[in-house]
């Protein structure tokens, strides 16, 4: 699946910057999954650094299901009108074969998405979404689009979608600002 062409928005949309992914600004939200966040300890006859514990996958009354998901790659901006959440469970997302991700999530305000933040997370950077948290679509924007999936499956729903009154325009950082080069 190649790329789509951009959507501009239109004039009745907000604008957002995404900014690269840290572990700290994501914490509101879930998990960046990083290497550094335990020491390792060493397996496989020394050849092996395990990095254990990463993330808390919440798969609630169901079980975590393993999954594979190949989502069409998108370009920058990219005009956000629907969130979605899982009330039964965390969703984790892997990047495989080199793809980057934008990783758009918001608060929760009264059942609704509030004003939502954009992240951009490279081909290393597995997130972890936590449960009932609102997010975007799977949204690569470079690479295959092929992404492991670790999330709940089982009984009851675990899909809640909304519809955004004004839609969001996800922009890059401007050129030359320290985010564009982070």
């Amino acid at each position: 699946m190649g790329p789509m062409t951009p959507d501009t928005g239109g004039d009745d949309a907000a604008t957002v910057t995404a900014r690269p992914i840290t572990a700290d600004a994501f914490a509101p939200f879930g998990e960046l999954i990083t290497a550094d966040r335990t020491p390792p300890r060493t397996i496989n006859q020394g050849l092996c650094q395990r990095f254990t514990d990463l993330a808390r996958l919440d798969a609630g009354d169901g079980r975590i299901g393993v999954s594979l998901f190949r989502a069409q790659v998108r370009t920058l901006p990219h005009r956000l009108d629907l969130m979605e959440r899982h009330p039964g469970g965390s969703q984790c997302f892997v990047p495989l074969d080199g793809s980057h991700v934008l990783v758009t999530v918001a608060p929760d305000i009264g059942g609704a998405p509030g004003t939502p933040r954009a992240f951009l997370a490279g081909p290393d950077q597995p997130v972890n979404i936590g449960r009932n948290v609102w997010h975007g679509v799977l949204t690569p924007i470079a690479g295959s689009g092929l992404f492991l999936v670790l999330d709940r499956l089982g009984p009851g729903r675990n899909l809640e979608e909304h519809r955004l009154r004004r839609p969001v325009l996800i922009r890059l950082p401007p050129a030359g600002s320290a985010d564009a080069t982070a």
